[in-house]
């Protein structure tokens, strides 16, 4: 989610400050915006472990433009954003030249192996649809739904107008409605199979 605008100057000035060598700084910056990056960068690429280099590369570019900062150009939390969307981009593109058999199984939490089996089905569905996506439309999608970011934000985060947002957004959402189309008849008829034995 955006932080407020309070906090946003208190990222500015702690910048600075980090700039001027203030250890405090780092330390307030980082526990302030580093799980946000973590599970920015994980929605998007759905592996720990390369979530945790992306947002560590996304934090040691903020330190290393902190000298450099100016304040009001523009939000620390929207620029951390646009830097771990574009490292986890580029993972992605050098992910695509393996197959999906190397994709990460999701943890099933389900009550009943049926739902279990449902879940994980869709939750897979939904992650090998979404890397289909052009990688513009992912991330639109991933900052709107998964990171709360209204579209004037998503827009400063692409550095795109809002226009195009909605219509990443939509593009985004009518490829998946159609790629997912194919798992509605199966939940019917398991919900169906449901009602018969009850």
């Amino acid at each position: 989610m955006a932080l407020d605008t309070d906090s946003e100057e208190s990222d500015a000035a702690l910048l600075v400050g980090f700039a001027r060598g203030e250890q405090s700084a780092a330390r307030a910056l980082t526990g302030r915006h580093l799980p946000r990056v973590f599970a920015h960068a994980y929605r998007l690429l759905q592996d720990k472990a390369e979530a945790e280099d992306v947002a560590q590369e996304a934090m040691l570019k903020l330190w290393k433009i902190a000298p450099r900062w100016r304040e009001g150009e523009a939000k620390v939390s929207t620029w951390l954003y646009r830097v771990t969307a574009n490292a986890a981009t580029d993972r992605l593109r050098k992910r695509r030249t393996v197959g999906l058999e190397a994709a990460p199984e999701q943890e099933d939490t389900a009550p009943s192996v049926e739902a279990g089996l449902i879940a994980e089905d869709r939750q897979n569905a939904l992650h090998t649809a979404m890397e289909t996506l052009p990688d513009r439309q992912r991330n639109a999608l991933v900052l709107r739904h998964f990171e709360d970011l209204s579209n004037p934000e998503i827009a400063t985060a692409l550095e795109t107008s809002v226009e195009a947002v909605e219509s990443l957004l939509g593009r985004a959402r009518s490829a998946l409605a159609d790629k997912l189309s194919h798992l509605r008849p199966a939940a019917r008829r398991v919900k169906q199979e449901k009602g018969a034995r009850i």
